[in-house]
């Protein structure tokens, strides 16, 4: 049942992004790189983007023949890089240039293992007591951002005219100002891809002024959802000297204005669904669910995530339990197959999940597992695109649950899979996606371990034509707001603000709207 109604496409994106940069080069910058180089066999291989953002991105920026800025953390990337620490992307017909910034081990520590991920994630997440503000994270933090911000202006000296850029995330918080400083007219645009917090959470960390400096030096920052763009005005109004103008969502500070808007991002759900009915999809899931003991007519639900505390695995396992022990009916019909990606390693917060995740399956294998049957398959293994795609395909339900979720992909991923028989969509109601998706899925709230228990049951009581009727809407919804949808929105409000911005220098006034 694939919905043929799709979104923009990567040719219609490419056409939107030129549209804004005319003469202007574009600069993305990420975290993650594109493309990166490794050894094999003693020569140099180059790993692709699989899928996810960097997938969507690269068709946009070889059209748009720009340069990408990230951390080049490949084994062989040194090796590939000219004088320039850059090499032309893709290989076989290069049309743009990787700009590779290195990092020490010290910066891979504080910058990226440390303020990233053990500040800024938990904080954004609501979970301040795993936060680890240390002053050495900090500063390793503002010492990376400062070599992304000269690699920046380096691949950009001597342009004819100012670059737009546009940044990734919140691994870069501080970049946009230090390049504001040094190209003021360049047009500056940042996505941030997690939850933005409340201003009673924000606070809590130390650097919150700063943060927020860095981040309005920006001419456009987008969130997933409304209610992040809400928040993100809440602290700055809070926290800041600036104006901000709620009606037209946007902030006065320093002489500059920011635009807040909301880009919820979607997924390359064409992609999803071809795979999901692909050969090696069929393939896969036959050697699959024979290895590990599925019975044809088996109910299966599906969870696949990174083992982090966010996702909810905990209480979903929770909630898996309660079900088997208070529906005895249920043991050796419903199997539930959890791929967990190992995420993260070395900080305690996740080693300490991933041993709970891995104790909590064996604890329910023990408890209601026999010699047919095994309740809970829970894999790390790496499985192919291929692979979750038929995971997706085949589940009865799709359990996404996490506590907190900027959007959540696997959500978007599950319904555009959703190619033969559908399966029903189980939502955290604390997930972004639930603003695209919540109408058409069967809401829990993970923490609710009784009320989760009875969602479960009343998902796998749907009727078939129920089923089909969910799914061929979330299906609708994922295709119609795709990854290039999202796309074009940002850009095409980049572009309005853009005009606005030079009609304000003719004394027009500057753009309201979206």
């Amino acid at each position: 049942m694939n919905s043929n109604e799709t979104g923009a496409t990567a040719e219609s994106a490419a056409e939107t992004v030129a549209n804004l940069c005319e003469e202007r080069e574009l600069v993305v910058v990420s975290n993650r790189e594109p493309y990166s180089h490794g050894r094999e066999g003693g020569e140099i291989t180059v790993d692709r983007p699989a899928g996810g953002l960097t997938a969507a991105l690269d068709p946009v920026m070889q059209a748009a023949a720009g340069t990408w800025v990230a951390w080049g953390d490949g084994d062989a990337d040194r090796e590939a890089v000219g004088p320039d620490d850059a090499v032309a992307v893709p290989p076989e017909d290069p049309a743009y240039d990787l700009r590779r910034v290195w990092l020490t081990d010290e910066q891979v520590e504080g910058y990226y293992r440390g303020y990233s991920n053990q500040v800024l994630w938990p904080l954004c997440h609501l979970d301040t007591a795993k936060m680890t503000p240390r002053e050495k994270f900090w500063r390793r933090y503002r010492e990376t951002n400062a070599d992304f911000a000269d690699a920046i202006l380096d691949s950009t000296d001597g342009a004819e005219s100012a670059p737009v850029v546009w940044f990734q995330d919140y691994h870069l918080a501080l970049v946009p100002r230090a390049v504001r400083e040094e190209r003021p007219e360049a047009f500056l645009t940042h996505f941030w891809h997690i939850p933005w917090p409340s201003w009673d959470v924000f606070r809590a960390c130390p650097q919150y002024e700063t943060l927020l400096d860095g981040l309005l030096a920006n001419d456009l920052v987008g969130f997933h959802t409304d209610a992040y763009c809400r928040n993100f005005l809440d602290c700055v109004d809070a926290a800041t000297d600036a104006r901000v103008d709620r009606s037209s969502r946007s902030v006065s500070y320093r002489d500059h204005r920011t635009f807040v808007r909301s880009f919820p991002l979607g997924i390359d759900a064409a992609r999803q669904a071809d795979l999901a009915e692909s050969d090696a999809a069929d393939e896969w899931w036959t050697k699959f669910r024979d290895e590990r003991g599925i019975a044809p007519k088996e109910t299966v639900a599906v969870g696949v995530e990174r083992l982090d505390y966010t996702k909810g695995i905990e209480q979903r396992l929770d909630a898996l339990e309660r079900f088997w022990e208070d529906n005895p009916e249920w043991r050796g019909e419903l199997t539930y197959v959890q791929k967990g990606t190992e995420s993260r390693s070395g900080i305690p917060a996740y080693d300490a999940l991933q041993d709970r995740v891995a104790d909590a399956v064996e604890g329910i294998n023990d408890r209601f597992g026999t010699e047919e049957w095994t309740p809970v398959v829970y894999t790390t293994d790496h499985l192919p695109e291929e692979g979750i795609a038929a995971l997706y395909r085949e589940a009865d339900l799709g359990l996404v649950t996490p506590v907190r979720d900027g959007m959540n992909l696997v959500a978007k991923e599950f319904a555009a899979a959703q190619t033969r028989d559908p399966g029903v969509l189980v939502l955290s109601e604390l997930a972004g996606a639930t603003e695209q998706l919540g109408e058409e899925s069967v809401l829990v709230h993970p923490y609710d371990t009784a009320g989760f228990t009875e969602r479960i049951g009343e998902a796998l009581s749907l009727s078939r034509t129920e089923r089909r009727r969910r799914a061929a809407d979330l299906q609708r919804a994922v295709h119609a707001e795709d990854v290039y949808d999202w796309l074009e929105s940002t850009f095409e409000t980049a572009a309005a603000i853009e005009r606005g911005r030079r009609s304000v220098r003719t004394a027009g006034p500057q753009p309201t709207d979206d």
